[in-house]
């Protein structure tokens, strides 16, 4: 019989975040309960022999390309239910942890049977007393995603409406019910996107406040700090914004359209406006992508039978 849980760390091209990840969850989180299995996605700097040289007892996939955040832990996902792991744990790999969250997470579902999913508070690497992020929250009239990182209680958990996948441990049954990751999202909001499927199958996702652990935030998509264009990528301007529009597009309700847009307006302008008076091209274009793929890509491109392709391949 395998452990319980299936710990999966996506790696591409940081082989120094994932071995400090991978370092302090040893260190601190009892092995019993998981195996690690390390997701290379394609990585051109050596990552994958590197990581299997300085832990070569873990389990290595090698998906050969860059499949995005999302079909790249996807694939991570259908190996641990195609060998009989219960529980998917998602990490960020430029994460860190010293408490045992792993015990904390699984304790947490297997005492709750109602609850899919649970997240500990994450916090800041540079500012360990701060929160990255917290209970997530959405409000269906302007469509803002967001998270409240005050800490109400360190005893009691709190319904969430969406978990971040920077980390969350998965029952496996549901994700079988439900599907994983939608690979057309790449990068930023599949994680909103799952959790709102999941609510929508009847299940509870779930927030501890009193377990933690240290994100450094965005350590792929850094660029140099002398960059042009800034010190993150243009490409990410390009996936937040349009995949928050399809997020809505699914979930949004159409009556509340109108106060979406007006709510969300003011923010493009003033960013487009950023872009252009810094003469940054590249991010200017993506954001206008973002916008035009984000309103008028077609639904089957948006959501390609996504439960039943998923299910098949599990």
């Amino acid at each position: 019989m395998p452990k319980p849980i299936a710990l999966i760390l996506l790696n591409w091209n940081t082989p120094q975040f994932t071995s400090n990840a991978i370092t302090s969850l040893l260190q601190h989180c009892n092995p019993l309960l998981f195996d690690i299995i390390v997701a290379d996605n394609g990585s051109t700097d050596g990552s994958l022999s590197i990581l299997q040289q300085s832990f070569p007892g873990l389990i290595y996939l090698d998906n050969q390309e860059n499949l995005g955040f999302a079909e790249g832990n996807n694939r991570a996902v259908e190996y641990s239910i195609s060998k009989g792991y219960i529980y998917s744990l998602l990490i960020n790999n430029d994460t860190e942890v010293d408490q045992d969250v792993v015990t904390g997470l699984f304790d947490h579902l297997e005492e709750h049977p109602k609850a899919a999913a649970v997240q500990p508070a994450i916090y800041w690497m540079h500012q360990k007393q701060v929160i990255w992020n917290g209970l997530g929250l959405y409000n269906p009239i302007t469509g803002k995603i967001y998270n409240n990182n005050k800490i109400q209680s360190v005893t009691a958990f709190h319904q969430a409406e969406w978990l971040t996948g920077c980390c969350m441990l998965l029952r496996n049954s549901v994700l079988k019910q439900t599907g994983a990751f939608n690979k057309a999202y790449f990068l930023y909001y599949e994680d909103v996107e799952l959790s709102f499927r999941i609510r929508k199958a009847g299940h509870e996702l779930h927030y501890l406040p009193g377990l933690k652990i240290y994100h450094e935030a965005g350590a792929s998509s850094q660029l140099s700090s002398k960059a042009k264009e800034g010190t993150l990528s243009p490409i990410i301007h390009y996936y937040v914004n349009r995949n928050h529009i399809w997020f809505l597009r699914q979930y949004g309700n159409p009556l509340c359209y109108p106060i979406m847009f007006l709510y969300h307006l003011p923010y493009y302008l003033v960013l487009l406006s950023y872009f252009v008076l810094r003469g940054r091209r590249k991010k200017a274009g993506y954001l206008f992508s973002s916008l035009k793929d984000g309103f008028f890509a077609p639904e089957e491109v948006i959501w390609p039978k996504l439960k039943k392709d998923i299910n098949t391949s599990l």
